[in-house]
């Protein structure tokens, strides 16, 4: 019985080869051949899902579907679908109304009113004017006394007269014009009637208005801003620095 050594040579001895000395394994056969290498074992394929949660709205649909079937969402492109507009109450057949006839034009505003004037007196009166001496003593003013001499006369010819200084800048012309007498305001005091008696108020005055009986003292207190006060027929208007004011009835030849 021959054995073979590792080097492929046959050898009558059993412990070392005839042909080049190698020793020769235990068992004297030729070695067992090299097994193969098993083949790798594949790992089973998963199960493939039964269903796919929607992204959007997370309901179960099946593997394949192309849209949600719940939020319609589009797996394809990833996208929800556009929504759809619902028709608009204009796009339906419903009767349209005729149009509202137009407004009538507005009426033209009246014109603004004029200006009132007082109304003509029925009876003529008139205004004497003074430069009353004892007044201006009594006033110390500084201003220059004037000549005292006759008075002037003014006719009143409506129920409510101005007295005062003129100002053309202001547009103030007052109905007895006292210019020459700086004591007397702009708008010094009003004059007004009903025909028979006459009343006097004080316009915010600088030196006030005063009533005085045509004999005795020289009134001290004035006449209060904006209060009516009648002049009785002995009493004289006093006013400014030196101006004593007279109400009576017209003369033939002085209205």
């Amino acid at each position: 019985m021959t054995s073979t050594c590792p080097s492929g040579h046959e050898s009558d001895a059993d412990d070392y080869c005839d042909v080049c000395g190698l020793p020769i394994p235990a068992g004297g056969g030729a070695p067992a051949p090299t097994p193969e290498p098993a083949a790798p074992v594949e790992p089973a394929p998963e199960p493939e899902p039964t269903s796919s949660a929607c992204p959007n709205c997370q309901a179960a649909n099946p593997p394949n579907a192309l849209f949600c079937e719940a939020c319609g969402y589009d797996f394809t492109t990833g996208s929800m679908p556009r929504p759809v507009t619902p028709p608009s109450p204009l796009d339906l057949d419903t009767p349209v109304p005729a149009p509202a006839a137009p407004e009538p034009p507005a009426a033209p505003e009246p014109p603004a009113p004029a200006p009132s004037v007082a109304p003509r007196l029925a009876e003529a009166w008139v205004a004497e004017v003074w430069i009353d001496p004892d007044w201006y003593a009594d006033q110390d003013s500084s201003d220059p006394l004037p000549s005292a001499g006759v008075p002037v006369v003014v006719p009143l010819r409506s129920t409510s007269v101005l007295v005062g200084r003129t100002s053309r800048s202001r547009g103030i012309h007052p109905d007895i014009d006292l210019g020459t007498d700086n004591g007397i305001s702009r708008r010094h005091c009003q004059l007004t009637t009903d025909g028979t008696r006459w009343w006097v108020e004080d316009l915010g005055s600088s030196n006030g208005t005063y009533l005085g009986s045509a004999i005795g003292p020289l009134p001290t207190e004035p006449v209060p801003v904006g209060e009516k006060r009648e002049v009785g027929p002995d009493e004289r208007i006093y006013l400014g620095a030196w101006t004593r004011i007279v109400l009576r009835r017209a003369q033939p030849g002085e209205a």
